[in-house]
């Protein structure tokens, strides 16, 4: 007869649970088979090349460029940032445009007395006033985009190759703050013109929109970016077809 108080480990016709004795045996051999990989990897990776990679990420634009904002006002001429020229207007600065928006188109020639072809950055990174052409040069906000010629170009024409209905739209208006005394908001798009301080500051810009507070450097801390619709809208598919049919 059997024992009247035995109780077994598990009920009928179930497996027994595994021990844990096997679930630390694994555990175990993991831990070996693993360790060395680890330890492995740790001394492969140089420390200054860990460092590189963390300077070298991107970066989020939690401050709006701040950083290139303040590069700017520091790199920029004395004599640029106290000058106080007027002779840029609105009016100019849109006739070198063929719509608000757009890069302009180089007003000068670009080829000095000895055949040598200028180089722009070196007017247009920072700024100052040129003798030969009796002005201030506007500062680019964006010189880390080297090659100019791909957007700027002289007009070598003042005739249309052919006759077009083109209708460039309206220039934003200015000084639409929401109170008065209260910052103006972004008119423009910010693509290309994230550094204000280049368009905003000293005589080679627009004397309705130059700001004298660039010291302060974070700009969209108070100005903020207007959200505007679409400029321009795709031909219907229709009257694409009718226009390539035309020519």
């Amino acid at each position: 007869m059997g024992n009247p108080d035995y109780k077994p480990d598990h009920k009928p016709g179930l497996k027994p649970k595994p021990k844990i004795g096997k679930l630390f045996l694994l555990f175990v051999l993991f831990a070996v088979i693993a360790l060395p990989l680890v330890i492995f990897q740790a001394f492969s990776v140089k420390p200054q090349d860990a460092i590189a990679k963390v300077n070298n990420a991107p970066v989020l634009d939690f401050d709006h460029n701040a950083k290139q904002l303040f590069g700017t006002y520091n790199g920029t001429t004395p004599s640029y940032m106290e000058g106080s020229s007027t002779s840029r207007t609105l009016n100019y600065y849109y006739s070198l445009r063929q719509y608000p928006g757009s890069p302009p188109f180089v007003p000068h020639d670009q080829v000095v007395e000895k055949g040598v072809e200028q180089a722009c950055l070196s007017c247009h990174k920072r700024g100052g006033f040129v003798q030969s052409m009796n002005r201030f040069t506007p500062v680019t906000p964006h010189p880390q985009h080297t090659y100019c010629g791909q957007c700027h170009m002289n007009i070598v024409t003042q005739t249309l190759f052919k006759e077009n209905d083109w209708v460039s739209v309206q220039p934003p208006k200015l000084g639409r703050s929401e109170l008065p005394g209260s910052p103006p908001p972004i008119t423009h798009a910010l693509q290309m013109r994230e550094n204000c301080i280049a368009c905003h500051v000293g005589p080679g810009t627009v004397v309705p929109i130059r700001v004298e507070h660039p010291m302060r450097g974070n700009c969209r801390q108070c100005h903020m970016p207007e959200e505007t619709k679409m400029l321009f809208t795709r031909n219907p598919t229709g009257n694409l077809t009718k226009n390539l049919n035309d020519e």
